[in-house]
């Protein structure tokens, strides 16, 4: 049974020209490739690339937002890039079975005023039979990660959640 899912259309209300639109089969390799190419531009994330991918209904869910619809989806994008100073994504694993797939990923970001921060995470996606990601689920701990590069503060809390929940 194969693994890969080919896309082949977009809506027309999607404002891509369909020689942007790329036509490659959704597979772990192809995945890893394009969330390697958003996050590894100069420091500043670009999606333009990997948007088409996304379905016009797509739900995204993280530790912080739930977010439904294209559009409120390219706009936390756009927040994202905009906050920080600088941002890059290792991809260490990525798999896929059937219509799921799963990222593992190391988010190096730099906000304005502090020092960078490594965040440790992965993303669950859902593709569509169209090839579109329907839905993606990223998995990470927010105030660990961040606290971490704090300085004083990320061992006093680690020694607060290991106290607590260790």
């Amino acid at each position: 049974m194969s693994n890969a899912v080919t896309i082949t259309h977009m809506s027309e209300d999607q404002s891509y020209h369909e020689e942007n639109f790329p036509t490659k089969v959704l597979n772990a390799e192809v995945l890893k490739e394009l969330w390697s190419k958003t996050y590894n531009t100069a420091g500043k994330p670009d999606w333009s690339h990997i948007l088409p991918y996304y379905d016009d209904n797509i739900y995204f869910r993280d530790s912080i937002q739930a977010i439904h619809g294209i559009n409120e989806f390219r706009a936390m994008t756009e927040r994202l890039a905009n906050r920080s100073k600088d941002l890059k994504m290792n991809i260490v694993n990525a798999i896929m079975h059937e219509n799921i797939a799963f990222i593992e990923w190391e988010m190096t970001i730099k906000f304005k005023k502090n020092p960078s921060s490594v965040l440790y995470g992965s993303s669950r996606l859902t593709i569509s039979k169209e090839g579109k990601i329907t839905e993606q689920r990223d998995y990470y701990d927010l105030w660990g990660d961040i606290f971490d590069n704090i300085p004083r503060f990320g061992k006093a809390y680690r020694r607060f959640m290991i106290k607590k929940f260790g």
